[in-house]
């Protein structure tokens, strides 16, 4: 069955692996799923074919020659903020996994992985970077101390500045948003914006919040609260209000 993201658009995906077998092998599978996938063996190749193509999704090793897979993602998130990246690498190190998520990767599979799942998640990842697909009647505008959130277009501003959000910062700032003052549970918000709870997601969620904080910081009075062994609370508290 194809998996496109819209009625006439063909989810178009690049893949940078340079191990020749797995690629071709990789890349059969995805196209037989419907997907176009560009393949490039070393990381400038892919930032070359990035820069002069337009893309859905990316995939890449980690380990990748001229341009390691780290190093391409951040020249990447820094022209788009938006497209979702998968990393994929024999390393199963919890350092490599929580650097792919600080530079704004969205998941990373540990070599040998199944095709199965890796379709799975770029359906998943296709499916959560269509804004368009947001329901009319789903909230997209919040007002939250002295900024303004606009979740549609990804844009966070505070009259002064503005800060372009990733597609996961925005989803995670919406949720805070539509539950203000209320405890979250870890595991909802994890199960609500990423569909799994496992323990390396949990430790990209707090990767996330930090940026949220950090984003949200010229207000003093927008609190994102750790609940100690239950999850986060966010509360946006008025200038005349007690801190």
């Amino acid at each position: 069955m194809e998996k496109k993201i819209s009625e006439s658009h063909i989810a178009k995906i690049l893949f940078a692996e340079d191990d020749i077998s797995l690629g071709f092998v990789t890349k059969d599978n995805l196209e037989l799923q419907g997907y176009e996938v560009v393949h490039c063996e070393n990381g400038q190749s892919a930032w070359e074919t990035f820069r002069s193509q337009t893309f859905d999704l990316c995939i890449f090793d980690v380990m990748l020659p001229k341009l390691d897979g780290f190093a391409l993602a951040s020249k990447i998130r820094a022209e788009n903020q938006h497209i979702p990246i998968l990393f994929l690498s024999a390393k199963s190190l919890k350092e490599d996994k929580l650097t792919g998520l600080r530079i704004g990767a969205d998941d990373y599979m540990t070599k040998p992985f199944s095709i199965e799942e890796l379709v799975l998640k770029i359906e998943i990842f296709l499916k959560r970077s269509q804004i368009a697909l947001v329901k009319p009647t789903d909230k997209q505008l919040f007002n939250i101390g002295d900024y303004a959130f606009d979740y549609a277009n990804l844009l966070l501003t505070d009259g002064t500045a503005k800060q372009q959000l990733t597609q996961r910062e925005a989803e995670i700032l919406r949720y805070f948003c539509k539950n203000i003052d209320k405890v979250l549970r870890r595991d909802d918000i994890l199960m609500s914006i990423w569909g799994d709870d496992d323990y390396f997601i949990g430790r990209s969620l707090d990767v996330f919040i930090s940026r949220l904080r950090k984003y949200l910081k010229n207000d003093p009075h927008i609190v994102i609260e750790n609940i100690h062994s239950v999850g986060f609370k966010m509360t946006v508290k008025k200038p005349n209000d007690a801190i």
